[in-house]
């Protein structure tokens, strides 16, 4: 790809997508006032699959705002058809790299010397392609090995243009169904770390903030160091810190201890960063990872990190305790702390909680071993959701759990692909008896009460 569209381009390319799935869409209902069940439902995921690699197509030729949305929306298999969520992912892998000149012209109006001249070599070949920018090895004059991370231009000038007719998209072509001031929340929030995540001086802070937490607390964590003498706000240059990607570990030989040891070390990580730091890194993309045969787990990108209220995190710790107990009405409780019930809804039946809490709980239910490579919990949610959809009366989107659902969500993928074997339960009531030390739970109350 020689260069980023320009915004008129953007805007068509996104009318003309939201104009085709929303066809299509339309067709099949048509279609299926004249066919059987089985034949409708063969029709509609075929629609969806067209509909998903319309879209995948699209948002991975505009790069920018609008694939990193589409990234997101990928791991949202509760709310998506799981074959547009299926061809969504594809977006995690597969970003087409920018033409050499594009990125020499960033590098050089950013840190005011072609590449050549700032550093001892450097490879035009692209090491990493992603939505926002692209990865290229280097060396420094000293003979550190190192990353430049340089952003495509004009990103950032257009992504409040693409969020919004992406909204209009996914509203006008029927993907998604949420109440409009959900969505605009939900746009809102996901705007807000992207423009952070487009400053790469905010990038490396966050580089600085997560070396300084997980450094000499968590000896299997491996994270780069800031170079910045050669960083700017669209350029950012770390050292290289080499991994083995997740995908790769069954074939090049990692074997099940050896993957065992790695998601406890990848469970420790999330939860160390959710209940200890207050800060997590918010992008789980598989490729901001890599592993060692030794248990390390090397960081990568840090441009999406959610600082989390305590008064979240504390409300989330509760409903994570209260359900393992079953207290029912201490889930309730909490989830309106959460921002996820709604005041003017009825109280949903303590069965319906019992069904999510034993589907979400299912890792914590066992003082043993839970085994991640044979989870089922995202199979399970889809089959929920029918029954949710009934009690939208009394639930709502929760802005703040954007991410950190995202986070949690992503490293249970994460760990399903690493096919590890944890004791989830022994670990996370190690964080959470920590976390209650320092902050008891507040007494349970009714909504409206003091």
């Amino acid at each position: 790809m020689a260069s980023p569209p320009s915004r008129g381009k953007r805007f068509f390319k996104l009318a003309g997508m939201t104009a085709s799935v929303a066809g299509n869409m339309a067709k099949t209902k048509v279609k299926a006032l004249f066919q059987s069940d089985e034949a409708a439902a063969a029709a509609r995921e075929e629609a969806n699959r067209e509909s998903g690699n319309r879209i995948a197509k699209t948002l991975g030729e505009l790069k920018g705002a609008v694939m990193k949305v589409g990234q997101m929306a990928s791991i949202a298999q509760d709310v998506l058809p799981k074959e547009i969520s299926d061809a969504l992912g594809k977006l995690q892998r597969e970003a087409p790299p920018m033409d050499f000149g594009v990125i020499r012209e960033q590098i050089e109006q950013e840190l005011g010397s072609a590449p050549e001249l700032l550093f001892e070599d450097f490879d035009e070949t692209p090491f990493a392609a992603a939505s926002i920018g692209q990865v290229h090895r280097a060396r420094t004059d000293d003979g550190r090995e190192v990353v430049v991370k340089v952003q495509y231009p004009g990103v950032e000038d257009a992504v409040d243009s693409d969020l919004a007719q992406l909204k209009i998209a996914l509203r006008a072509s029927g993907i998604v169904d949420v109440g409009r001031d959900a969505l605009n929340a939900s746009f809102k929030e996901v705007r807000a770390r992207l423009h952070e995540e487009l400053d790469y001086t905010n990038e490396a802070s966050n580089v600085r903030l997560f070396r300084n937490y997980h450094v000499g607390r968590h000896d299997f964590m491996v994270l780069p160091e800031v170079v910045g003498t050669r960083s700017a706000k669209r350029v950012l240059t770390l050292s290289y810190e080499p991994g083995d990607q997740l995908s790769q570990l069954q074939d090049i030989g990692y074997g099940q201890a050896q993957r065992d040891e790695l998601g406890r070390n990848l469970f420790r990580m999330m939860c160390g960063q959710i209940f200890e730091l207050g800060v997590i890194h918010a992008d789980p993309n598989p490729g901001n990872f890599a592993f060692r045969p030794d248990g390390k787990i090397v960081l990568y990108d840090f441009g999406c990190a959610k600082w989390l209220e305590l008064d979240i995190v504390m409300a989330y710790r509760d409903v994570i305790e209260r359900g393992l107990v079953e207290d029912y009405a201490g889930v309730d409780e909490a989830l309106f702390r959460l921002g996820v019930r709604r005041e003017s809804g009825p109280r949903p039946e303590d069965e319906f909680y019992k069904r999510w809490r034993d589907t979400f709980a299912n890792p914590f239910l066992e003082a043993a071993v839970f085994d991640y490579g044979r989870a089922t919990i995202h199979d399970e949610v889809v089959k929920l959701v029918p029954a949710s959809v009934k009690r939208m009366s009394s639930f709502q989107a929760a802005t703040e759990l954007i991410f950190l659902d995202r986070t949690v969500v992503g490293h249970y993928g994460n760990m399903r692909t690493l096919g590890c074997r944890v004791p989830s339960l022994a670990l996370l009531r190690e964080y959470l008896d920590a976390f209650h030390d320092r902050f008891p739970a507040r007494p349970a109350h009714g909504p409206g009460e003091a």
